[in-house]
């Protein structure tokens, strides 16, 4: 995955609470065998049945900041909730609380979860309504959300394993391969008569 260190940009409101992941993503999407594509899939319920939902609404558009009510994120364990979001072109979420395994999901793949006070949450959800064009600015490595017109910053939550992982682009396949002369390495002692994977 790509590292993480600043997100600036404008921001959508989904003033929503409890949004699980098939509201995200609707189970008919999970049949596609690629990662890619799923932005066409993201709310798409919401977006054909609500003329007025905010990603049918063109003062949106290219918004690159999700600002949702409480409890995003929760229902099922499935990946494709943050695949969509990522594809449509979201780079980071901002909600008092996101369901535990989305969270998790969502740092494997370098979309920044961004836990705030549920008083911040409403007041940025608030002025972006108010102010489509408002810019946020997520810091990764300060750990802070800020939208200076609105005159609102806060810092958010975030262990340093995951904060580090962001910064330097590591998926669960990248901090493996950090490991790689180890394992190589092990691979030459290894007794021949157990079992081994073809690479050919």
């Amino acid at each position: 995955m790509q590292a993480v260190r600043i997100v600036a940009g404008t921001a959508l409101p989904l003033d929503r609470s409890d949004v699980d992941t098939d509201q995200i993503i609707p189970a008919h999407w999970l049949k596609r065998v690629e990662r890619t594509g799923f932005g066409q899939g993201l709310f798409s319920n919401w977006r054909a049945n609500e003329p007025d939902f905010p990603l049918n609404r063109p003062e949106y558009a290219g918004a690159s900041i999700l600002v949702a009510g409480p409890n995003f994120g929760v229902g099922s364990s499935r990946e494709h909730a943050v695949w969509s979001l990522m594809d449509y072109g979201f780079r980071a979420v901002v909600s008092p609380r996101f369901g535990d395994i989305f969270r998790n999901n969502s740092t494997k793949t370098g979309l920044v979860p961004v836990m705030v006070e549920p008083e911040f949450g409403e007041a940025l959800l608030r002025a972006v309504q108010a102010d489509p064009k408002l810019e946020i600015v997520v810091d990764v490595e300060q750990r802070t959300i800020a939208a200076p017109k609105a005159e609102l910053q806060a810092f958010f939550p975030m262990d340093d394993f995951t904060r580090h992982r962001l910064l330097e682009g590591l998926d669960d396949i990248g901090l493996t391969l950090r490991h790689a002369d180890a394992i190589a390495e092990y691979e030459t002692r290894r007794p021949v008569w157990m079992p081994t994977v073809a690479t050919t």
